[in-house]
């Protein structure tokens, strides 16, 4: 099982990622997101070391330059698409892609269809308001309706208190963003520390 920690934005926290092991480290293109990369910190990931650990580049119905500034800048990225794209336009960039559905009842859990070509499906809580980012979990027994045959990466309230129930579930990955933050957009270390011992020993 894998591990993502998303929404960084500082170069410390990657640093630290990175030297944990974590397998994956998520940065947030979407304009609207207090968690959203500045061009510096951009710039600064050009020539990072990410050692085992891979870059996801998290966006919200881009347009194609955006998304190409990205794979013309980093030495393969995975795309997670986080919008209404459709399959078609999540595999014009010939990059490994995750969608994400967001999970609102059981017919929502229906939409997994209409992305074949995604390397892994991310499940993340629905809300009216924002397209990601809730703090949320959503009913999470909805999972067993559904085949584990591809590979999905489990979002939306995961923290140090409940991620040993979400491993519990065996997902391919599981996806953490303000479950290790001490305030909005700020990654703590100790709760990073927390998350991996827990998911660890889960």
């Amino acid at each position: 099982m894998k591990l993502k920690i998303c929404g960084i934005r500082d170069i410390d926290i990657l640093q630290y990622a990175c030297e944990a092991g974590i397998d994956f480290v998520g940065f947030i293109m979407a304009h609207e997101s207090p968690r959203k990369i500045s061009n510096n910190f951009l710039v600064s990931l050009e020539n990072f070391n990410f050692q085992d650990t891979s870059p996801v580049f998290v966006f919200v119905n881009p347009s194609v330059d955006e998304v190409n500034e990205i794979t013309n800048k980093i030495e393969n990225p995975i795309l997670q698409f986080h919008g209404d794209e459709e399959d078609n336009f999540c595999q014009q960039f010939n990059q490994s892609f995750w969608k994400t559905i967001r999970v609102k009842n059981s017919q929502s859990l229906k939409a997994i269809d209409d992305f074949p070509s995604a390397d892994a499906i991310l499940l993340e809580t629905f809300s009216d308001d924002v397209y990601g980012g809730t703090g949320k979990m959503f009913d999470w027994s909805l999972l067993e309706k559904i085949s584990l045959q591809r590979k999905f990466v489990l979002a939306g309230g995961i923290n140090p208190e409940n991620i040993k129930e979400a491993v519990s579930l065996n997902p391919w990955c599981i996806d953490v963003n303000s479950g290790v933050e001490s305030s909005p957009a700020l990654k703590d270390k100790t709760m990073m520390d927390q998350i991996i011992k827990n998911f660890k020993n889960g």
